[in-house]
């Protein structure tokens, strides 16, 4: 048996609403991870509907296959990128399907594995992959950038003002061999910035946040997986986004907007419509947001935002 964490599923009722699952109907939940959204898909497309689960964690793929396993075969996980999403499908023998679920970021049974190096509040080494089986760890993208890179990227995806600072310490500390593990990162960015102070969140977060998301390259797979579901997507099919924090959500709206596009007026008379195919139509004007009642029992869904797309008909 795969041991894992307890998982809540943020914004379950509002995304399975959002997607209009139906009976019978195909659907991927694109971020597996705990397998929440997933189970509640196959419940609600019951009898016959299908749910395909991509993840770039094996481990969460094998925990999906044992906690699945009374779905038989309208269950299937599929070990990838979301942002291949379509190349998955399609490999599966999936041509189109009825709705797409994305649930972005780090899962709670990767943070909560110290060896999986996500996480501050253990011990474990600097990895911070999705995937373990390929691409760098968090400890070798920080040996292969320069200063000023680390600066920027801790900037640019962490939101944080004292990159620099950051950047010059951890530097130093790589130089002196100094940082082999989550606590030493920790600890650096902590000194560097001056300790807690009374913060609310600890002082290394953004930069842990930064470095996942970069190892990960997170923003450019919310990119890809967006336009590959969108492809995937029968007309009339849905997409719904879940991001926790604003530089997914800003990014998933521009997506969004481009696909939706807008009327342009002819000089000759008449209009056009101007926007990236497939053409969509947004179903939510504003992000859903968690109930009060749902962040009492899960503080993750504070941050949590969801946006649907409905792919139109096919010109």
């Amino acid at each position: 048996m795969v041991a894992a964490t307890v998982h809540l599923s943020v914004l379950l009722p509002e995304a399975l609403e959002g997607l209009r699952v139906k009976a019978g109907g195909v659907y991927i939940d694109a971020t597996l991870g705990g397998a929440g959204h997933t189970r509640a898909l196959l419940e609600a497309c019951a009898p016959d509907g299908r749910v395909y689960g991509v993840d770039r964690d094996p481990a969460a793929l094998a925990r999906a296959g044992e906690t699945l396993a009374d779905f038989g075969d309208r269950f299937r996980g599929l070990h990838g990128n979301f942002a291949d999403v379509e190349a998955l499908a399609r490999d599966a023998g999936v041509a189109s399907v009825d709705g797409v679920l994305m649930d972005l970021g780090v899962s709670s049974d990767q943070l909560d594995t110290p060896e999986r190096g996500f996480s501050f509040r253990f011990e474990g080494p600097l990895d911070m992959r999705m995937d373990p089986t390929r691409g760098v760890s968090a400890a070798e993208w920080l040996a292969a950038h320069t200063e000023e890179e680390i600066a920027d990227t801790i900037y640019q995806l962490g939101e944080e003002r004292q990159s620099r600072r950051i950047a010059r310490a951890v530097v130093k500390a790589r130089e002196a061999g100094d940082l082999n593990t989550t606590s030493d990162l920790a600890e650096v960015v902590e000194r560097a910035v001056g300790g807690r102070k009374g913060a609310r969140i600890h002082p290394a977060t953004r930069t842990f946040q930064a470095l996942r998301m970069a190892v990960n390259e997170e923003l450019e797979s919310i990119e890809r997986g967006v336009e590959s579901a969108l492809r995937l997507l029968k007309d009339g099919g849905r997409l719904a986004v879940i991001t926790f924090h604003s530089l997914e959500d800003r990014l998933v709206k521009q997506i969004f907007r481009r696909h939706e596009g807008r009327e342009e007026s002819l000089y000759e008379g008449g209009s056009v419509w101007r926007g990236e195919e497939p053409r969509g139509i947004r179903v939510t004007r504003k992000p859903v947001t968690a109930s009060e009642a749902e962040c009492a029992v899960n503080s993750r869904a504070r941050s949590a935002k969801l946006r649907i797309l409905e792919k139109g008909e096919t010109s």
